[in-house]
């Protein structure tokens, strides 16, 4: 199955408000970081339902959000939940922004860069559309050192990317990216039952629970365009 026909399927099915609901709990510190001034050009990487491109607008006064998916349905969503006209949703390839170079001034990825057919190319593509001092903030919760996420593979059809730490420092630099900061944005808000409430139906310790929301959350990777 690709990318398309697997999100289009989650977008259909209404699922795309649920991602939303789920990763906002760590997005939000992300996107807060994020160094965008009034008027810049924004993107979001994979954008789903599109709450980051509408976050950018409300909280950052972006001039211009754009929001890319690969999946159709994905980006027909998205644009059904704002009629800001400064917030646009576009189909595309990660592998072949449609961008003209140094157009874009910030771009945020959040559980979505993994998805890349080609993972390093993609990360040229950010390189090449990103004007000088343009940061990506990449953030995902699928990576070598969450071990809890080891699983999340064998419930989508598509083929992801694990990458651990050092390689996603590592594919960085080799496109030319800065590595500012690389950190854990814990989940503080996934709400943990008391002890005597596991197992659970997901989980077998307490502890587990713990260290997946509380110690690895999402890691979190910027690069910055010299």
């Amino acid at each position: 199955m690709s990318v398309r026909d697997e999100f289009d399927a989650w977008a259909a099915d209404g699922r795309d408000r649920g991602m939303e609901d789920r990763h906002w709990h760590t997005a939000k510190h992300v996107l807060a970081r994020m160094p965008v001034e009034a008027g810049d050009t924004v993107l979001d990487l994979g954008c789903g339902s599109g709450y980051a491109a509408r976050a950018l607008r409300e909280t950052k006064d972006a001039g211009l959000a754009v929001g890319l998916d690969g999946a159709p349905e994905m980006a027909r969503n998205a644009r059904a939940y704002t009629d800001d006209p400064a917030v646009e949703f576009l189909v595309g390839d990660f592998d072949a922004l449609p961008f003209a170079t140094d157009s874009v001034d910030h771009c945020f990825s959040m559980e979505a860069f993994y998805y890349a057919a080609d993972p390093h190319h993609t990360l040229a593509e950010l390189a090449r559309v990103l004007r000088p001092g343009g940061t990506f903030h990449c953030a995902v919760n699928y990576y070598e050192e969450n071990v809890h996420s080891h699983h999340w593979q064998e419930n989508i059809a598509v083929e992801m990317t694990r990458w651990d730490r050092a390689e996603y420092r590592e594919a960085f630099r080799e496109v030319g990216f800065h590595v500012a900061t690389q950190d854990n944005v814990p989940d503080r808000e996934t709400e943990i039952p008391p002890a005597e409430e596991f197992p659970t139906e997901n989980w077998e310790t307490r502890e587990a629970m713990v260290e997946r929301y509380r110690t690895y959350g999402t890691l979190l990777t910027v690069g910055v365009v010299p």
